[in-house]
């Protein structure tokens, strides 16, 4: 069973994303909490596999919460996807550096939330292509564009084809299809990538690709 930990202040999202969830035969909602104070206290409780927590709350904010339960400097950190909409574009980036791994709408529907959970359950953070790119291509912006530190070791030239490919919200399945690579080929170059440029995951992956000005 997927253990999940959904903290939102509106009382009706809440309830409409446990009952979502708990319909699922592999997914079990252990609690759900107004406000990220509680979010921080039952997530490290009930160490729940992934935590669906809304950027506004009351106490403390959705990206403070990020921080706490999966940022860098959090010895055992915990799976989060931070509940979002368009015009909070600008946190992104505070939500990335502070761990998040995916991110989802709230009027995404019930599919989709369901395989956000999955998704980040299995370690694959890109959960909504689509979502994800819209929202990392705020990094190509002039107001948090900057230099990036280039990676000591350079990526292979598959390497970047991977990487670029994913930051335009492919699924290694499509990426593997686009480049015709096997899929195994497509985890290794997106692997290695990853451990060239010091990321944690997909999207941090996706993140370096748009700032650096790799997807110029």
């Amino acid at each position: 069973m997927i253990r999940v930990l959904i903290a939102d202040d509106q009382d009706m999202v809440r309830i409409g994303f446990r009952m979502i969830l708990d319909a699922q035969d592999d997914i079990e909602v252990v609690a759900d909490v107004p406000n990220g104070v509680d979010a921080v206290r039952r997530a490290r409780e009930l160490r729940p596999d992934v935590c669906l927590l809304d950027i506004r709350m009351p106490g403390m904010d959705g990206l403070e919460v990020t921080r706490q339960l999966a940022g860098p400097d959090v010895t055992d950190p915990i799976k989060v996807v931070v509940v979002t909409t368009f015009d909070l574009d600008e946190y992104v980036h505070t939500a990335l550096r502070n761990g998040a791994s995916g991110f989802l709408l709230k009027d995404a529907g019930p599919a989709l939330l369901v395989e956000a959970v999955r998704a980040a359950h299995r370690g694959d953070a890109l959960v909504s292509p689509q979502i994800t790119v819209r929202l990392l291509r705020h990094f190509d912006g002039g107001a948090v564009k900057r230099d990036v530190e280039q990676p000591a070791e350079p990526l292979t030239p598959r390497e970047v084809d991977v990487v670029k490919a994913a930051a335009r919200g492919l699924t290694n399945t499509e990426i593997g299809a686009e480049l015709f690579l096997s899929l195994s080929t497509v985890k290794t170059h997106l692997a290695s990538a990853q451990a060239k440029i010091g990321a944690r995951n997909r999207v941090e992956t996706a993140a370096w690709a748009w700032r650096s000005g790799l997807m110029e």
